[in-house]
């Protein structure tokens, strides 16, 4: 993953992309889900096959959900599916 001045991540190692908008993405990645929080975010690249997703927006926050915080990710998906 590189953060590019705040404004624009690479991020590798990426299966799937479960949701996104201006505020949140949700991906699948090989070490659990990433949830990428900001604002004006935008998806500027995109390729499942090699893994790689490219965002750019102002970045708040990054947080990797695994199977040690399923509770947290419980809370976390239980609230964008209601």
């Amino acid at each position: 993953m590189r953060i590019l001045n705040r404004k624009t991540l690479e991020i590798t190692g990426v299966k799937e992309v479960d949701s996104f908008d201006s505020e949140e993405f949700l991906l699948q990645t090989s070490m659990g889900y990433l949830v990428i929080r900001g604002e004006n975010l935008q998806m500027k690249n995109l390729n499942v096959d090699d893994g790689e997703v490219s965002i750019k927006g102002r970045v708040f926050e990054m947080t990797y959900l695994d199977e040690n915080h399923g509770e947290k990710a419980k809370g976390l998906f239980s609230k964008l599916f209601k």
